[in-house]
């Protein structure tokens, strides 16, 4: 493993401490969630595709190398501006042989607005049920007094998400190799914290590179 993929890592697993692989429920607070950690299988959470039909996470990766991002919303503007971010590394991505595939608990209806605001090329789906933001163990939910506050600001996020557990994830970003091992992850409590581009990119660079000294 490159140093550089070392250091990510290390910064990856400082940022929480968890001693469980895989988490079931939501937690009640952004500080509270326990992410699955590196060399964790990829969950097969069950999720909706945007054409509204029902998929799981491992038939959506359907075994390729992907980056895996978790953003609030549509309405979010931290998590729009990462998502036209990662579009500009998209065909960098894909020669590499990464897949981008973003989830949000947004609605299938949602998501196709999302995908032609921000003019994405690559996939969104929806985890409006939190499935998929439990299983990487990084969901919580929003407390009565944000709940209200976020309907203040226009944000519905029972609509949104078409569920009353008022569930959002912690926003985070994952790579999957092509056995379906994450290699690579970093949450962040503070929804303005993310990952940059060049970051993904070159996380997704030393993975492959490592993967091809590795073939026998």
């Amino acid at each position: 493993m490159s140093r550089f993929l070392k250091a990510l890592a290390v910064l990856a697993l400082c940022v929480f401490s968890s001693t469980a692989s895989l988490a079931s429920e939501l937690a009640q607070s952004e500080t509270e969630i326990r992410p699955i950690l590196l060399g964790s299988p990829l969950p097969d959470a069950p999720i909706l595709m945007i054409n509204g039909k029902p998929g799981t996470m491992k038939s959506v990766v359907h075994g390729a190398p992907a980056v895996v991002v978790f953003y609030r919303g549509g309405w979010c503007p931290y998590c729009n501006l990462q998502l036209s971010e990662l579009q500009k590394i998209q065909n960098d991505l894909k020669t590499l042989g990464y897949q981008i595939i973003a989830v949000s608990p947004d609605l299938p209806e949602e998501l196709n607005q999302t995908l032609e605001k921000d003019s994405l090329q690559y996939t969104l789906i929806s985890d409006g049920n939190a499935n998929a933001m439990k299983a990487f163990g990084i969901g919580y939910r929003v407390d009565d007094k944000m709940f209200k506050q976020y309907r203040e600001w226009g944000i519905y996020l029972d609509k949104r998400s078409g569920s009353e557990e008022h569930a959002l994830p912690v926003p985070g970003v994952f790579i999957v190799d092509a056995q379906g091992i994450i290699q690579f992850s970093y949450v962040h409590p503070d929804y303005k914290i993310r990952t940059p581009a060049r970051v993904v990119l070159e996380a997704a660079r030393a993975i492959a590179e490592q993967k091809h000294k590795l073939k026998p």
